[in-house]
């Protein structure tokens, strides 16, 4: 696997798009009318905003897109971009329920794998990847989320030696959305 800076002009945007959906679909399917609305929104902020360097595209040997993978360090500041207001809405329920980031923290935010590269081991491959990334870089620790309605994510960050230290929820009307905060010691 190749870890390469998201470039909008020379990454395909709109699989970006996708993957970035696919990630969390089920709140973007809160506020979109359809999927397509949501990858149609989505693929106009990527395209042009410029995301930090720890945005990565996964790509395979052949340069095809298979991934991506987004981290936070304590010092990124979560900026509210000039975006849609809907994504400006996903953002603050995220806000509501993803780990706080400590001092000594490299916080793994997203890792999305192609839907036709799944069962191959490429998700836990990125996870300690990252894991060595920070244990190389000093970190003291991994912090990451998974979605209580994610079991199968929780039990591979599990597998992998995670531990949650927290849970944050949030509830609106019928709607509710809630993260086991989850670390790794180094």
């Amino acid at each position: 696997m190749i870890y390469e800076t998201f470039n909008p002009k020379i990454h395909d945007v709109n699989h970006v798009a996708r993957l970035v959906y696919d990630v969390d679909f089920r709140t973007f399917d809160m506020f979109f009318k359809s999927d397509e609305q949501a990858v149609k929104s989505i693929s106009n902020y990527l395209a042009k905003k410029r995301l930090n360097d720890y945005f990565k595209v996964i790509l395979d040997d052949d340069n095809h897109i298979i991934g991506y993978v987004s981290i936070y360090l304590h010092d990124d500041k979560h900026e509210f971009h000039l975006k849609s207001w809907k994504l400006f809405l996903v953002d603050i329920l995220d806000h509501f329920v993803l780990c706080d980031i400590e001092k000594d923290d490299l916080y793994l935010a997203e890792v999305a794998i192609d839907e036709s590269q799944r069962g191959k081991g490429l998700g836990r491959q990125v996870v300690l990847d990252v894991i060595n990334y920070a244990r190389s870089k000093n970190f003291k620790r991994v912090t990451l989320d998974a979605d209580f309605r994610n079991k199968g994510a929780k039990r591979l960050y599990e597998s992998i030696g995670f531990k949650e230290f927290n849970k944050k929820r949030v509830k609106i009307a019928s709607f509710e959305r809630g993260m086991h905060n989850m670390e790794f010691n180094l």
